[in-house]
């Protein structure tokens, strides 16, 4: 490279990737140099989008291979829906072996893929093409966590011991994607969607900073889940109005519990409890976390903010999320997140993967991370199909895709 900003290109153009965008304010050493979507509308808006927050206009792409070819393009971000993630990653391994690109990296967004196996074959797609890549699960980069996890190593964990026991949750009243409601597209309900990120959230607090995270290993994992409120009426009807999706033929759960209990290298067990759902009524989306140990306790609550805005029953709002991501209504005391593009963590995590590429070195969290959260996943159906607790063996989980995403689970 000539020089140390790094060229970015967006592979999607949809919801994350505008909020990707909005990180970019924050992101010194980096451009999106360039966006691609299927629609020319949609790549487009997105250029629009990034210029109108004050950065350089990308430019546009409806063909992924003409946009890889791109001199500026130096690393992708892969941000495609759940079916078509492993056929970006094959174009992009393609053009890297080929030798007909620039790439150095490439960071794909949470879940890798909708099966152990389509992981598998995301990462054996990089082999051989020199590529660094970051997977990008934003929680682990929320300055709340860090700072949280920080405190619990650097203070609890070296006066009292280690933490023994993760919580973490996320909840809203549902994505609003027509993709997303269809599990054989997604692969899955509010597990896939969401669990992903409070199995990484977990496991990031509870091992070891100064070790490798290699050495925090899943013993077993314990999981059920439900349709509590989507496969009723008036909900069924409005999925089908509001997105042409009819969920008496293939409905997801919109509810899920997962258990994972981990074993560290002095072989002392810690334990990772996620809760995910798609019905929690409320301001709007809500991330919670946990954190106990023998003489200390962690909490962070993303609705418990120092500013709030309330609004009588003689105020007519426009219907927007202009104060809090999937908000659910504009009427009422409305807790407001400043910049949630920081407060989530995607502006650090950003910053982490661009670093990393243009230093030559392997982010902190990559592919080996996304691997082993769809393992669990994976592992989690696999425990929610079969009533009992499954010990954690991936050879046993090739092969296997859960009923939800073949459309065969009856809730």
């Amino acid at each position: 490279m000539s020089s140390r900003r790094l060229g970015v290109g967006f592979i999607g153009a949809g919801f994350i990737a505008r909020f990707m965008a909005s990180s970019w304010t924050g992101v010194r050493d980096a451009d999106i140099a360039a966006v691609y979507s299927r629609s020319e509308r949609g790549a487009a808006e997105l250029a629009a989008h990034v210029e109108g927050l004050g950065m350089p206009r990308p430019r546009a792409y409806t063909d992924l291979h003409e946009m890889l070819a791109d001199r500026a393009v130096e690393a992708a971000w892969v941000m495609t829906p759940n079916y078509a993630r492993v056929e970006a990653v094959h174009a992009v391994a393609e053009e890297a072996r080929q030798g007909r690109t620039d790439l150095m990296g490439i960071a794909c967004e949470k879940p890798l893929a909708r099966t152990l196996d389509e992981a598998e074959e995301a990462v054996r797609l990089l082999d051989g093409t020199g590529l660094l890549h970051g997977y990008l699960e934003n929680q682990v980069f929320a300055p709340s966590v860090v700072k949280g996890r920080d405190a619990v190593w650097r203070h609890g964990a070296r006066s009292a011991g280690r933490p023994y026991l993760a919580r973490a949750a996320e909840e809203h009243g549902g994505p609003h994607n027509a993709w997303f409601w269809d599990p054989r597209l997604s692969g899955g309900g509010v597990l896939l969607d969401m669990s992903c990120h409070s199995l990484e959230a977990c496991r990031f607090l509870l091992a070891d900073p100064g070790k490798p995270k290699e050495g925090l290993r899943p013993v077993s994992v314990q999981a059920q889940i439900a349709s509590l409120k989507w496969t009723r009426e008036p909900y069924l009807t409005q999925l089908r109005e509001r997105y042409g999706v009819d969920y008496r033929v293939a409905p997801a759960e919109d509810y899920a519990s997962v258990s994972v209990l981990y074993e560290d290298d002095d072989g002392q067990r810690v334990l990772s409890e996620a809760r995910t759902s798609w019905n929690y009524v409320g301001p709007g989306l809500r991330l919670s976390l946990e954190a106990l140990g023998p003489e200390y306790s962690l909490s962070m609550n993303s609705l418990n903010q120092e500013l709030s805005v309330f609004f009588s029953r003689n105020v007519r709002v426009p219907a927007s999320e202009e104060f809090l991501e999937k908000q659910a209504a504009e009427q009422g005391l409305i807790p407001v997140v400043p910049d949630e593009a920081v407060a989530y963590g995607y502006q650090h995590e950003n910053r982490h993967m661009v670093r990393c590429f243009l230093e030559g070195r392997m982010p902190e969290e990559n592919w080996g991370d996304g691997l082993l959260v769809t393992g669990l996943m994976m592992a989690a159906y696999k425990s929610a199909e079969e009533g009992r607790t499954i010990g954690y063996d991936p050879g046993s989980l090739r092969g296997f895709t859960p009923a939800v995403a073949r459309g065969a689970w009856v809730p």
